[in-house]
């Protein structure tokens, strides 16, 4: 017989998920406070716990680290319906199984849990990760709620504790180095020094010079001794970015040092040693590079020991409103200007937008916004470029226009949108429009809802907060009927 331990403040929840899960072969236990559930662990030693993050006397986190510090092997799923950049990537580093976000936990959370049951020799066989909280919160801007960035979150928190190079893929724009300093921050080197060096910004001659270091008199100028990066990095972390443009002659060099963690400056008659963990990213495809020719096999299994790759922000657009507020308060903050509204269009011009510069591309155009804004309080699609309002007001023909076809479109002058795009926007205005229909016919009562939908209740709450369709705040739920 398996144990689970699940705690949640709600009680409607827990009978929710207590339904889902119990089993001939499975008992779930429940509660709703983080001090029982610590004792009811304790008492039980149940096989998974299942926690909402937040809770009292204590957080899901917090109860996290007491389990995981008693049982280093112990199996935890957090959840959250408001979970942060900081709090998914604690989680993961902290040890838990998986970080889910409730409104998908009607599709997500028995496959899940029979996951993490089914991987529990594994992990109880797993070295052990003691845990570390810091009570500094790390403000970077990683931003994002989405299903894509959220596995960004999770990896983050897995591979920080690991001394491992890892290799961060991903377009150009998309936020490389702003993982890398994640990573760092939560790894057990987050005293020591970052050091970051762009492998394309700096001229081939004098690469080498960078990296290792020189001696005075080594060449034509060096009139002083200079400490390389590879040595500023010693305890800490080194960061190469856009590791696909290091020159032949120094990716042999640099293996060595990867392998041997000793090098010798220019000019220098003795090796130095240097105790860094290694971090780099591209753009490219090194996989090609190697097959061009162009870059060496043997660096690259050595650089991609663990991988981690950034979605391109037209794949996870949902985060555009996140990040639009986390950036435009931090753009105003620093003119040392008032914060700006936001009119409902300036948004739809956004998310109309593919964003082929991705979160740079994006952070800019909100920078001339504010410019073009001056001292408005609000900004509107005005404030925004030519190109951005044009691709806006070419996808409102094409919603617009009943029954618009590809020869039509084509005639019109309207781009005609991906196939994925135009069935999800389909999909979208199809849900929403039985949704609102729905609520009519049922009289905005729940279960009604429910019956004539064939849908959950949970599935149910997540469609109709998804798809912003308003229900009386007097609407019967399962818990009036009981």
């Amino acid at each position: 017989m398996q144990t689970i331990l699940l705690v949640d403040p709600e009680t409607d929840f827990l009978e929710w998920a207590q339904n889902q899960l119990e089993t001939p072969i499975t008992r779930v236990v429940t509660s709703t406070t983080a001090d029982e559930a610590y004792k009811i662990y304790i008492a039980e030693n149940p096989d998974l716990l299942i926690s909402e993050t937040h809770l009292m006397p204590f957080s899901g986190l917090e109860l996290l680290a007491r389990v995981r510090q008693r049982d280093s092997n112990a199996l935890v799923i957090l959840m959250s319906a408001f979970g942060t950049t900081q709090s998914v990537i604690e989680s993961m580093k902290l040890g838990a199984f998986d970080y889910l976000r409730k409104e998908s936990l009607p599709f997500n959370l028995k496959p899940v849990v029979d996951a993490a049951l089914t991987a529990q020799a594994e992990m109880r066989s797993a070295t052990a990760f003691k845990p570390q909280l810091t009570v500094e919160q790390y403000q970077d801007s990683l931003v994002g709620k989405s299903q894509p960035m959220q596995q960004v979150f999770k990896m983050i928190g897995r591979v920080s504790h690991s001394d491992a190079p890892v290799m961060i893929t991903g377009e150009s724009g998309s936020g490389k180095e702003l993982v890398a300093r994640a990573i760092h921050h939560y790894s057990n080197r987050s005293i020591q020094p970052f050091i970051a060096i762009n492998c394309a910004a700096i001229p081939e001659n004098l690469l080498e010079s960078e990296l290792f270091g020189h001696e005075k008199g080594a060449f034509t100028g060096a009139d002083k001794p200079r400490i390389g990066l590879i040595k500023q990095a010693d305890g800490g972390t080194l960061f190469l970015d856009e590791v696909g443009d290091l020159p032949l002659i120094m990716q042999k060099a640099f293996l060595r040092v990867l392998q041997e963690r000793r090098f010798r400056p220019l000019g220098a008659r003795q090796e130095v040693e240097s105790n860094f963990r290694l971090l780099a990213a591209t753009n490219r495809d090194l996989d090609q590079a190697v097959a061009e020719g162009t870059f060496r096999k043997d660096l690259l299994f050595r650089l991609r020991s663990l991988s981690l790759t950034l979605p391109p922000l037209r794949d996870h657009l949902e985060d555009i409103k996140d990040l639009v507020l986390f950036h435009t308060d931090k753009l105003c903050e620093s003119y040392g200007i008032p914060q700006k509204g936001f009119a409902p269009e300036f948004f739809e011009c956004l998310l109309a937008f593919r964003w082929p510069g991705n979160v740079r591309e994006l952070i800019n155009t909100l920078d001339r916004a504010i410019a073009e804004a001056r001292h408005e309080p609000t900004l509107y699609p005005n404030h925004l470029p030519g190109h951005i309002r044009i691709q806006a007001a070419r996808n409102t023909v094409i919603r617009e226009i009943p029954g618009l076809s590809p020869a039509s479109a084509a005639s019109a002058g309207v781009n005609l949108p991906k196939l994925r795009d135009y069935r999800e926007a389909a999909v979208a205005q199809a849900e929403r429009d039985y949704l609102k229909e729905l609520m009519v016919r049922a009289k905005n009562d729940l279960l009604e809802a429910c019956r004539i939908s064939d849908l959950s209740q949970p599935r149910l709450y997540a469609l109709l907060k998804k798809h912003r369709v308003s229900r009386s705040k007097g609407a019967r739920t399962e818990r009036d009927q009981d």
